[in-house]
């Protein structure tokens, strides 16, 4: 086993001023490398969290879970030992029992607010979202980051949390460029979606929010894999949407349709067996719109389909 070590140059012993103390980090202890005085037994490793990954159990060595925006008190909150023990390990009086719990029972209601009700039931929503949708860490940190700028903006008072939470979901996948449609958070939220895109045009006003257009080059591979399209009809689709944001065939157009658009038209350059019903199905649009957007791309003479 190896001992990790550290000798600070800069002090000396207090008892005998000669040597350096030396910090050892497995037993926690600081003492001197001379006399062997020990000036303090539990030093905290300042270093990197130990895990261990044996039996599918995380053994953390110093702490527990790590912060994060998408917890009502951002995992920084601490609560009463529920074991009636005292630090030698000796059970607590009947009557020290009762005032530990009277105490557990004021300290639990001190530390929720209004605010963090309001958090504890936006944040439930948004980890079901986040289940149902298949979406990242980063996608949902960013919604947790949005909605908390909304309630110091005050805009959630007098609206449907899980309206406002979608919609931040919504924001956080437009600014991140993840292809999720506003149809799909409001399916996955059971929520109408016209009172999801009210809340969203209220955050990007009230927010000042800068979204970025959505890159429909990346909706390809969403259609694609739940449609099980063959990589070489994939790659053709890409090539039509590259040509077509060259030429500026893609302005001001949908880009979920623009993705379909180009995996039908790819499909049929390929052979592959696939109707536009299927696609229009598969990328929640219509099929007047690929139909339109099929048109809009063939009138390109710079594309060769």
């Amino acid at each position: 086993m190896v001992i990790e070590v550290f000798i600070n140059i800069k002090e000396k012993c207090s008892r005998c001023w000669k040597s350096s103390p030396i910090t050892d980090f497995e037993t926690g202890e600081m003492f001197c490398g001379d006399c062997g005085f020990v000036s303090s037994e539990r030093v905290e490793d300042s270093g990197p969290e130990r895990r261990s990954f044996l039996d599918d159990r995380v053994d953390r060595g110093r702490t527990g879970s790590g912060t994060s925006l998408a917890k009502h008190d951002q995992g920084l909150s601490t609560i009463i030992n529920p074991i009636n023990k005292d630090g030698s390990g000796k059970p607590l009086s009947a009557l020290m029992k009762n005032t530990l719990r009277r105490l557990r029972i004021l300290d639990s209601r001190s530390q929720v607010t209004h605010v963090d009700r309001n958090l504890i039931q936006a944040f439930n929503e948004l980890n079901r979202l986040k289940d149902k949708l298949a979406l990242s860490n980063t996608v949902i940190e960013r919604a947790a980051y949005i909605y908390r700028k909304a309630i110091e903006n005050k805009l959630v008072r007098g609206r449907s949390i899980s309206a406002m939470i979608a919609s931040a979901l919504y924001v956080a996948c437009r600014d991140t460029e993840t292809p999720r449609t506003l149809n799909d958070v409001a399916e996955a939220g059971n929520t109408k979606r016209k009172e999801i895109a009210r809340c969203y045009r209220l955050l990007y006003r009230e927010l000042d929010l800068k979204m970025p257009v959505v890159d429909p080059i990346h909706c390809v591979a969403r259609i694609s894999s739940l449609l099980e399209i063959t990589e070489k009809t994939k790659r053709y689709a890409v090539k039509v949407l590259k040509v077509a944001q060259e030429h500026e065939e893609s302005a001001g157009k949908d880009p979920m349709g623009l993705a379909a658009a180009a995996l039908y038209l790819a499909c049929v350059k390929n052979g592959e067996e696939m109707t536009q019903r299927d696609i229009a199905e598969a990328s929640n649009v219509t099929e007047v719109t690929i139909r339109n957007r099929c048109k809009s791309l063939k009138l390109d003479q710079h594309m060769e389909l």
